[in-house]
């Protein structure tokens, strides 16, 4: 593991124990809600590296379609998969946190419905890189898809404050009455820093990992090319 990863690695792991230690020892049960609300600092902060993994994939997606440069193309597989990952994890608190809350798992309201659907594109991205053969042909097709992907997005972040929704408020950036107490918002931001972190360092080791994939797929075709 290079020195950098360690550094990373080493500052999510105590964030999260940070995190740990105030949701579980230090921040007082929310009042109507009680010990189910302590979900929140690992759903929200799972929703943002969503976000974030997905943008990823997006950018460095129109970066491969301008340049051609399969690195970007790594990059852009490597972030869309751990977003996935992150999303799902969105998908199973969330409904853990909705029943003992609303008393049902599910509800088909406007920010649920829309982050299963930004999960689906995204999971057929994935598919379709399964699929595809001829490389070029499977980059291009991959990036259009992340790009257009991306505009879920939006569309989830802003559900809830431009339709009325089930789904809790913003209580970060809402409306007037919105907000978190400082030591709740504190907790919340360590969570977000600490998966983050921890992104960035799945991140980087999927695109080496991906790299060194490539490079044997390489050895393989230019073997059975010499045997040709």
């Amino acid at each position: 593991m290079r020195s950098t990863d360690r550094i990373l690695l080493t500052l999510s792991a105590a964030a999260m124990l940070a995190l740990c230690y105030l949701v579980f020892l230090y921040i007082p049960l929310e009042k109507t809600q009680g010990y189910i609300q302590k979900i929140f600092y690992i759903h929200v902060p799972c929703a943002w590296v969503g976000f974030v993994a997905f943008t990823v994939t997006a950018i460095m997606g129109g970066r491969y379609l301008a340049t051609r440069d399969p690195d970007h193309d790594r990059w852009a597989a490597a972030s869309a998969e751990i977003g996935i990952v992150f999303t799902t994890l969105v998908l199973i608190t969330g409904p853990m946190w909705a029943r003992p809350v609303w008393g049902i798992w599910w509800t088909w309201d406007i920010r649920l419905t829309s982050t299963l659907v930004l999960w689906l594109i995204y999971l057929a991205y994935l598919i379709l890189r399964q699929t595809v053969a001829e490389r070029d042909r499977r980059s291009v097709l991959a990036a259009v898809t992340g790009i257009i992907g991306w505009l879920g997005v939006p569309i989830v972040y802003l559900g809830n404050r431009v339709r009325a929704s089930q789904h809790p408020a913003p209580v970060v950036g809402g409306g007037e009455d919105s907000g978190l107490a400082p030591i709740f918002l504190a907790t919340l931001l360590v969570g977000v820093f600490s998966l983050t972190v921890f992104y960035i360092v799945l991140l980087r080791a999927r695109v080496r990992g991906a790299r060194l994939e490539d490079a044997i797929e390489e050895l393989q075709i230019a073997e059975g090319r010499d045997h040709a």
